[in-house]
């Protein structure tokens, strides 16, 4: 079986390599989006905030925590750029 990449030539490679490059940048734009809508939902609150922190009590319920973790969980991203900047500058 060979792969989407491998079947690829000419035009359709550079369609397969802006993929890759629309991917990369996605990954690059969970991160700062799930920290600001925690922002947000901090600031100015909301009916669903409400209904997710009224159930256990635990420091984990809520929709602010819970941005803040998928906002960890989706930084792999950025830290492999600054992994990658830092190898450049070092070379």
């Amino acid at each position: 079986m060979t792969s989407p990449a491998n079947v690829a030539t000419g035009a359709s490679r550079d369609g397969v390599v802006a993929a890759g490059h629309l991917a990369r940048w996605l990954a690059l734009a969970a991160t700062p989006t799930f920290a600001i809508m925690a922002v947000l939902t901090a600031v100015l609150g909301g009916p669903a905030d409400m209904l997710c922190a009224a159930g256990y009590g635990s420091v984990l319920s809520g929709m602010v925590p819970m941005y803040l973790l998928m906002s960890a969980f989706h930084s792999a991203a950025w830290l492999r750029l600054i992994a990658e900047r830092r190898r450049a500058v070092g070379r």
